[in-house]
């Protein structure tokens, strides 16, 4: 019975996901809005390829993708040496390196539902309203954005439920330090390699499919029109 309770550590790890995703969903919101307009919207150069980039954490094994983040942003990568030189900011081996591991592995399918719920706006409503007076940054404000909040909040739900069980890019470039850098997937796998690591871990891994579970199926009813909580 003890193995489903949690303890310190295990609450520490917790947490410090919860912080993690929700620090990497909100950082690239703003980033996954103005891009999944731009690719819903607009032809321009290049913009195959900017979509193949976009999308290459959801293909590419988890630990390159850490790799070239730690590369990037360790102390001598050249952002890294330059965040801590500008501004005393440390990536590497941090809780924040941790978000932007999960921010990297999670905004595709942020990016993707919410460039999906863009594309679906009917445009003769946003040309009704530039008709009648609004610049283009009032109708994207009040005709577009509201159009699309479904998908826009299921996109951010899925990204944080997928910033919750990050794994391989997280470990390359935030190590796997108890609390500081532990979150519950780094947690789990350190305990299995414990003799009672089956029984340590099981309580927080009820715990990680009871958040991540609860999240996914509120972004499912938003992507399919419905109201989260309605009967």
């Amino acid at each position: 019975m003890d193995g489903w309770l949690l303890n310190a550590a295990q609450w520490s790890a917790v947490r410090l996901s919860i912080q993690v995703a929700l620090v990497a969903t909100l950082g690239t919101l703003p980033l996954g809005i103005g891009l999944g307009y731009l690719l819903a919207r607009r032809k321009f150069w290049g913009k195959s390829a900017l979509e193949t980039l976009l999308s290459l954490p959801l293909v590419l094994p988890p630990v390159v993708t850490g790799y070239v983040l730690l590369v990037a942003f360790g102390r001598r990568g050249w952002l890294g040496h330059a965040l801590e030189s500008w501004f005393g900011l440390s990536i590497a081996f941090t809780w924040k390196g941790a978000a932007l591991a999960s921010a990297v592995m999670a905004f595709p399918l942020m990016l993707r539902a919410i460039q999906i719920a863009m594309a679906q706006v009917d445009v003769g409503l946003e040309q009704a309203a530039r008709t009648l007076g609004a610049s283009r940054f009032e109708t994207f404000w009040r005709v577009t954005l509201p159009l699309a909040q479904r998908g826009v909040v299921a996109g951010a739900l899925l990204a944080f439920t997928r910033g919750l069980g990050e794994f391989g890019a997280t470990i390359m470039i935030a190590a796997n330090i108890p609390g500081q850098t532990q979150t519950m997937p780094l947690y789990i796998y350190s305990a299995l390699g414990m003799p009672d690591g089956l029984e340590r871990s099981s309580g927080l891994v009820v715990a990680s499919v009871v958040i991540a579970a609860g999240a996914l199926w509120v972004a499912q009813r938003l992507e399919r029109g419905g109201r989260p909580f309605a009967r």
